[in-house]
C-alpha cells in the first residue's frame, strides 16, 4: 500500500501496539489477559506493518525462519515448565507444589510460573499468526499465477 497516511498512522501507533501485546502477556496472571491474547496483539501488529509498507518489508522484520524458530521455542518453554514440575514430584505445569516461589500476591512476580508459562503461550500465538497470514498470502499468489 503506498497510502502515507496510512504508512504514518501505522508506524505511529505500532510500538504502542507491541507494548501493550506484552503488558497483556506479562499481566495475563493478575488481570484479563494472558499469553493467546497478548500473542493475538503481537501478531496483528507485525500484520498491520506487512500491510501498510508491505509483504517484503514485514517478512524482513520478522522472516519465516525466526518466526519458525520463536514457535518452537514457546512450545518448548510451556513444555519445559511442565516437565521441571514433574521432575521436581508435582503434576504437569504445577505451580507450589513443584516448588516455584509465589511472591507477594498483587505483584507481577507473584505467581510462580504462570508468568513464565503465558511468556511460551505468548511467544507461541504471536509467531503462529504470523506464520498463518504469510502462508495464506503466499497460497493466494500462488493462485493469482496459476490462473494467469
Amino acid at each position: 500500500m503506498k497510502n502515507l497516511i496510512v504508512r504514518y498512522i501505522s508506524r505511529t501507533l505500532l510500538p504502542f501496539v507491541q507494548l501493550y501485546g506484552l503488558y497483556v502477556i506479562l499481566h495475563g496472571h493478575l488481570s484479563p489477559g494472558g499469553g493467546f491474547s497478548g500473542g493475538a496483539i503481537l501478531g496483528a501488529s507485525m500484520i498491520l506493518y506487512a500491510l501498510a509498507f508491505n509483504l517484503s518489508a514485514g517478512a524482513q522484520k520478522l522472516s519465516h525462519d525466526t518466526s519458525t524458530v520463536l514457535e518452537s521455542s514457546g512450545t518448548l518453554l510451556y513444555a519445559g515448565i511442565g516437565l521441571f514440575s514433574l521432575i521436581m514430584g508435582g503434576n504437569f505445569l504445577a505451580n507450589k507444589a513443584a516448588g516455584y516461589p509465589l511472591g507477594t500476591p498483587g505483584n507481577l512476580f507473584s505467581s510462580g510460573a504462570i508468568m513464565v508459562i503465558t511468556l511460551g503461550v505468548g511467544i507461541k500465538v504471536a509467531s503462529t499468526v504470523i506464520t498463518l497470514f504469510y502462508r495464506l498470502i503466499a497460497g493466494e499468489e500462488e493462485q493469482k499465477s496459476a490462473a494467469d
